[in-house]
């Protein structure tokens, strides 16, 4: 299987030349301890936990996946020892509050160490990843008793969370929720229902599970407006803080799945389990989007952490693996025949994986810098100021969870491509790596339903285009800047002129769906993945420039590195970019051909 190796090369350069991190760091409230020396021995050791412990688990925990018997899951072999080096790390609370036991860096420090965990090793990265959005729903929602009992043991991790929506009858809409939540005389309530799909639900890493669950008050309104947030332990919590007895949350199965085989999908019966309110009655909803939008940005780096992963394996078997001779001529004379990397139609499979892993990592460092600004809101307590940049990235959570996800399982079968018939083959690691990128597009919200979010809420209702238009203006200025440079013109016309049409199309969608309201719908796919594919442009353009004003008056790398990068970006201009053209059109045609035919009339029998 591919051995895992951390880019940290392509981390410093994003962090240090691109988006200037420290100085990102020292404007934080909570980033005064972030310094470079300290984020680097931080990132070198959370790399040689990858590389050592989790990434060897990988196949391994793939091949045995998990066990059940009479409602308990247990974990594959190697999974336990290893969660406990990942607890006496310290890993789990490095973003969040000393208070509670966390070490208080910045959340996007925390984003990057589980970029590396998710690239190592992605099922053993969902039990300790879902508890970061319990945690973050906890910390910003739950009275200061209940973040007292909960919270530390979450951030040191010896508990984890859950998050709990999904039911046998409903997926996204959550308007059908039915599971109940019955008041009781202390302040506490009963919670009865049947959560499915619940991702790190039951296993054996940790003494507590802390169950985030949506459910209806007695008196709820029906839909979405009708559904309230809870707290519901797997083990009822002494006074004390100890783990009690237990709570009837019953894991009853869990699920057979394509991939991320070591990650135990449990479903989940509350059987008038002891539960908690967080948030205000029947505003339960808006309470967990805290929640989903952690997981969706979370989502999102499994992209960027499939398309590393599968680059990492297919760039190595490309080099060794001999086949032919490249058509402009022998290569390895010497050699029997020329690697696999010398023929140009591989050299495309391998540079698409490389745009969408290098490209995607800078997409998500810089939402990573919004979300520390969002995130500081919560710890200062200040509600003007969370609100302000949660909206600025609520703009790119849908564009980095639907595009980079959709990118992530593309270069994870180009991966598979580049090995031939070998990819097919389980030892060899990378089928695995498909397998596993493939749920990325489906959970928190598939593509289709990112796509609607982007379109249909983000841009034309909630802000009627101002979205867009603001996004644009960074890249028109980019292009503006950058003109007169001969080394960047054509990065730049090519940025402008896509600025400009994505503002068009904004407004022909904008305009045709006044008469015609399934356009919102029929153009939403087409509509996110052109904003993604821009939007990835603009930052390969950005890394372009950084590196090419390195080279000319130097920096931390060598010039290898920065020529690399340019080479990389005119790659993905060339090739990749122009897929959005194919977008630009679909998206402004009307929905007729998509809803002309009958259903009776899609198959004939």
């Amino acid at each position: 299987m591919p051995a895992y190796k951390a880019p940290l090369r392509d981390m410093r350069f994003l962090m240090n030349e691109v988006f200037d991190y420290p100085a990102h760091y020292a404007g934080l409230s909570n980033g005064k301890d972030a310094d470079p020396d300290t984020c680097e021995a931080i990132l070198g050791e959370a790399a040689k936990f990858c590389e050592e412990v989790l990434a060897p688990l990988n196949l391994s925990g793939d091949l045995e996946g998990c066990h059940f018997e009479n409602g308990k899951v247990t974990t594959p072999k190697g999974f336990k020892e290893a969660y406990e080096q990942f607890v006496q790390g310290g890993w789990q609370g490095l973003s969040h509050p000393t208070e509670y036991g966390g070490q208080g860096m910045p959340m996007s420090l925390g984003l990057l160490k589980s970029e590396m965990m998710g690239t190592a090793n992605w099922s053993f990265t969902m039990y300790p990843g879902l508890s970061l959005g319990a945690m973050n729903t906890v910390m910003q929602h739950a009275s200061e008793e209940l973040k007292a009992i909960y919270m530390p043991p979450l951030t040191e991790g010896r508990w984890t969370g859950t998050m709990c929506l999904t039911e046998p009858q409903c997926g996204t809409d959550l308007g059908q929720v039915k599971t109940k939540a019955e008041p009781q005389a202390d302040g506490s309530y009963k919670i009865t229902g049947t959560k499915i799909f619940i991702s790190a639900g039951e296993h054996d890493l940790t003494e507590n599970i802390v169950h985030i669950v949506l459910a209806r008050l007695p008196d709820a309104p029906p839909g979405t407006k009708g559904i309230s947030l809870f707290i519901v332990p797997k083990m009822n919590v002494n006074a004390d803080g100890s783990v009690g007895e237990h709570n009837s949350v019953v894991c009853s199965a869990i699920e057979h799945k394509m991939g991320i085989r070591a990650s135990a999908t449990a479903v989940i019966n509350f059987e008038q389990s002891t539960g908690f309110m967080i948030a205000k009655p029947n505003k339960g909803l808006e309470a967990m989007f805290t929640f989903m939008n952690t997981a969706r940005i979370g989502t999102a780096v499994q992209g960027i952490a499939h398309a590393e992963a599968s680059f990492q394996g297919a760039l190595a078997y490309a080099k060794d693996r001999r086949s032919m001779r490249a058509l402009r001529g022998k290569q390895e004379p010497d050699k029997v025949a020329d690697a696999l990397i010398h023929h140009a139609d591989v050299r495309r499979m391998l540079l698409t994986q490389k745009c969408f892993a290098e490209g995607g990592r800078a997409m998500i460092y810089f939402a990573a810098q919004l979300a520390d600004h969002m995130t500081n809101g919560i710890i200062e307590n200040d509600q003007a100021k969370y609100e302000e940049w949660d909206d600025k990235l609520g703009f790119f959570t849908p564009i980095l969870k639907g595009f980079l996800t959709e990118m992530g399982l593309e270069a994870a079968n180009q991966g598979i491509q580049v090995f031939g018939g070998h990819g097919y083959i389980k030892e060899h690691g990378m089928e695995q790596i498909a397998r596993d990128a493939r749920i990325s597009t489906l959970y928190e919200g598939t593509t289709g339903i990112q796509a609607l979010d982007l379109l249909g809420r983000k841009v034309l209702l909630q802000t009627r285009g101002k979205a867009v238009r603001e996004f644009t203006g960074h890249i028109a200025k980019f292009a503006v800047d950058n003109l007169r440079d001969a080394r960047l013109r054509n990065f730049a016309t090519t940025l402008a002129k896509y600025a400009a049409e994505w503002n068009v199309l904004t407004m022909r969608v904008m305009l045709m769906a006044r008469k015609d309201r399934e356009v919102v719908s029929s153009a939403s796919h087409h509509f996110l993945m052109y904003s993604g594919y821009v939007t990835m442009g603009y930052f390969w353009a950005l890394q372009a420039a950084v590196a090419s004003e390195k080279l000319a008056k130097g920096g931390s790398e060598e010039p290898a590195f920065y020529k690399a990068k340019i080479a990389t970006a005119k790659f993905y201009f060339d090739h990749i970019l122009p897929r959005a053209k194919g977008h630009a059109h679909s998206m402004t045609k009307p929905s007729k051909s998509m809803l002309r035919l009958p259903v009776e009339s899609f198959v004939f029998e």
